[in-house]
């Protein structure tokens, strides 16, 4: 082969490159368009919850099923006595606050042996799904519904797996201990297991950013948006993966993932399931997978919805340092579960789940983030090797852009029209200038965060990379 022909080889990989790298962004550009079409006829058409905790408990007060919260902590000693009292206070008829210290190396336990005047007690585990040894477990004195267990440090799977073992509820509502529900949260949550026969396996909620929102005693006192543009970029992909892609999927059973910050499972199938694995980085999303493939296999039918109406605030990363540990444990996550449950892929037996679920997770997760990386690289090279319009290029970004703004601005409305827990106008205004420029910058150090999290995937790196806090009420650097 001549030199001649070797251009030619080069030059056809190139277009070939540009040209699928295209089709890649194309087809998730058309996915999150039907997503969002979905979900505004859903919030069209479906029956407004009702407004108030107060309605809510007339309605449901006698119905609701008990509910074990279970918040694993960890060197939680500053914020632990807020966050439970803010749990403790949660509007709901039957409801246990189970926190789980996972083998904290600060004074979490103690801080919460004083503050609510705990006594050890003998509480029996029923299942024992965690790894590591359970120390003492401990009952409020004050708080009758308050049980703390200490245990040996295993990471958060772990730590929820013991307070699961420990719950007598048939309902368990697992969050971090740093994060707020907002006080009607837990009925909200438990509406749709009131109305159903057995079949619903669990219920998500909407995670909002609660960055320089004002915070009391645990609770929410007043909404802020966010000073510092990365917390302001991600309300607008928290907007657009909630209140856009949940919905959708929720609404076509296509539903992979309820947030590790908030989810209510029913307890029987957890046990069954064996809990969450230990062994990933993303046991949120394995979870609800793993759920997915045992009923299927099981042959049961099954339920798992989303509420948006279900709000739930947690402290987002302030900076780029704090994002990249997040985003690359969230990338090395899902290839962990689509390795581990490969069999799933385009297999009818798993039905929508196998067919559209699972193929839309190797769309995002797997081919997405290397085509668009190769792709800043490979559409100039083509312009420049003159097989591809730089017009056609520049219409294609341009689009593209539109797109992602575009997206981005109808999940805005919706959380407008439907939850409004935007404050003013103004704030508004701020969220939609995000929508547009983390298209210039923030997504492309996203995408290099992806790419960590696919080499720590193929190193089998399963360290934990925490992610640096602030703290509620402290504002953003």
């Amino acid at each position: 082969m001549n030199v001649s022909d070797l251009q030619t080889v080069a030059t056809n990989l190139v277009l070939y490159l540009a040209l699928a790298c295209f089709l890649v962004v194309a087809a998730r550009n058309a996915i999150s368009v039907f997503q969002l079409i979905v979900a505004a006829w859903v919030f069209a058409t479906r029956i407004r919850p009702g407004k108030n905790s107060v309605e809510l408990w007339q309605r449901y007060g006698d119905l609701a099923l008990p509910v074990s919260v279970i918040a694993p902590a960890f060197n939680e000693e500053l914020s632990i006595v807020n966050s439970v009292k803010a749990l403790l206070a949660l509007e709901y008829p039957h409801h246990e606050v189970i926190v789980v210290n996972d083998g904290s190396k600060d004074d979490t336990l103690g801080t919460l042996i004083r503050d609510f005047d705990m006594e050890a007690c003998n509480r029996t585990q029923i299942a024992t799904l965690q790894k590591t040894a359970i120390l003492g477990t401990w009952r409020s004195r004050r708080y009758p519904n308050l049980l703390v267990i200490d245990k040996e440090n295993g990471r958060k799977a772990d730590a929820a797996n013991a307070g699961i073992g420990f719950a007598r509820t048939p309902l368990v509502c697992v969050i971090d201990a740093d994060s707020i529900i907002e006080s009607d949260g837990l009925l909200r949550a438990a509406e749709p297991f009131m109305h159903d026969n057995g079949q619903l396996m669990a219920v998500g909620g909407t995670i909002r950013i609660a960055n320089d929102c004002e915070i009391e005693g645990g609770s929410i006192r007043k909404i802020g948006v966010a000073k510092a543009l990365v917390p302001r970029f991600q309300i607008v992909e928290y907007l657009r993966a909630f209140l856009s892609c949940r919905v959708a999927n929720a609404h076509t059973n296509t539903l992979m993932l309820i947030s590790g910050a908030f989810g209510m499972f029913r307890r029987d199938v957890l046990i069954e399931i064996g809990g969450y694995r230990h062994d990933t980085v993303g046991e949120d999303l394995e979870l609800v997978v793993r759920i997915h493939r045992y009923m299927r296999e099981q042959r049961r039918k099954y339920a798992i919805k989303f509420v948006p109406d279900v709000v739930c605030w947690t402290e987002a990363p302030a900076n780029l340092a704090g994002l990249k540990g997040q985003r690359a444990r969230w990338q090395q996550g899902a290839l962990e579960t689509l390795q581990r449950h490969r069999k799933m892929i385009f297999n009818p037996r798993y039905g929508r789940i196998g067919m559209i679920g699972m193929p839309q997770l190797i769309l995002e997760d797997v081919i997405g983030p290397p085509s668009e990386i190769i792709g800043y690289f490979v559409v100039p090279a083509a312009i420049l090797l003159g097989v591809l319009d730089p017009m056609m290029a520049l219409a294609f970004l341009g689009l593209t852009v539109l797109f992602g703004t575009g997206l981005s601005l109808g999940s805005l409305a919706l959380e407008e029209v439907q939850l409004r827990r935007t404050p003013n106008a103004r704030d508004l205004s701020r969220i939609g200038e995000a929508a547009l420029f983390e298209n210039f910058g923030f997504r492309q150090v996203n995408l290099l965060y992806r790419l960590r999290g696919i080499r720590s995937f193929f190193r089998s790196d399963t360290r934990w990379e925490g992610v640096p806090r602030a703290g509620f009420g402290k504002p953003d650097l």
